[in-house]
């Protein structure tokens, strides 16, 4: 094992895919109402949905403490690794690529072991396709500032799009600004959102959900350019809607579609998002 590869639970992996890579997964926490979960192991989506509606309650999201990427890595490098790439959402959207760099200074400074932390700038699939290619890279055993690069050239090749409901609570956690937030409000106007240079910004505005998610087919489509794409839909209790989705962006694709993947936000990016979230990654696959 000569480079490890370390990642976080918002990555949100398939199902189908587990097993299939050497991934080590990271928790961050979710608290709601003061009681702590880690996300995928103690607390699921559905529970934070449901805790989103109701009254005076309080929802809220941590990163993982160095001590926890530290573990990982001492944990790594002592069953053989002799370097780790640890991949991460965006730091403009969480203080876990802050975290995982000074567990890795730390390290470094304590045993010279290399440790290479990357934000990719984004999260969900976004993030899950960066680190599967660097685990790739790793499993054919490419070195460690190859096995970074990887990662850091695939999460250059996606594109996040997404739609939901309401902003409140994108509003709520700061990873949307006021301004952004009142212009969903007004006037039924329905947001279209994508993660750029790392923040959650509005690409787009419709009057209605249904237009909404038409107007996520096209951008999807639009994202992908002229190459063979993946993509992933993601969705927060609103299976119907992902299914839609991804059938329709499929369909529009074509051959150009290799692998489409649907899964079920977490609870951190579901505390921040709401329930009717529907999201589109899509993976650009380099050239052959």
């Amino acid at each position: 094992m000569p480079v490890a590869v370390v990642t976080d639970s918002t990555a949100y992996l398939p199902a189908e895919l587990s097993g299939s890579y050497d991934l080590t997964v990271v928790p961050l926490t979710v608290v709601v109402n003061g009681i702590e979960g880690l996300e995928g192991l103690e607390i699921q989506p559905a529970e934070v949905a449901r805790a989103l509606g109701g009254r005076r309650v309080s929802v809220s999201t941590s990163r993982p403490a160095p001590s926890q990427f530290a573990a990982a890595y001492r944990e790594l490098l002592d069953a053989g690794a002799d370097g780790i790439v640890s991949v991460h959402l965006s730091a403009k959207l969480s203080g876990t690529f802050e975290a995982a760099s000074l567990a890795a200074a730390s390290l470094a400074a304590e045993t010279g072991s290399r440790v290479e932390v990357v934000d990719s700038g984004t999260t969900g699939m976004g993030l899950g396709f960066a680190a599967l290619a660097a685990a790739a890279a790793a499993a054919k055993g490419e070195d460690l500032d190859s096995v970074r690069r990887a990662a850091v050239d695939h999460a250059a090749r996606v594109s996040t799009l997404f739609y939901v409901d309401t902003l409140e609570f994108l509003r709520r956690g700061g990873r949307i600004g006021a301004a952004s937030a009142l212009l969903g409000t007004a006037l039924s106007v329905k947001p279209i959102l994508h993660v750029a240079d790392g923040a959650i910004v509005v690409k787009d505005k419709v009057r209605t959900a249904g237009r909404a998610l038409a107007k996520l087919v096209d951008l999807a489509v639009e994202a992908s350019g002229d190459g063979e794409v993946d993509i992933a839909v993601h969705h927060l209790e609103a299976q119907d809607r992902a299914t839609a989705l991804a059938d329709a962006v499929a369909m529009r694709l074509g051959d150009r579609l290799r692998d489409c993947y649907i899964t079920e936000i977490g609870a951190v990016v579901a505390a921040h998002v709401g329930p009717g979230l529907a999201g589109v990654v899509v993976h650009r696959r380099p050239a052959t």
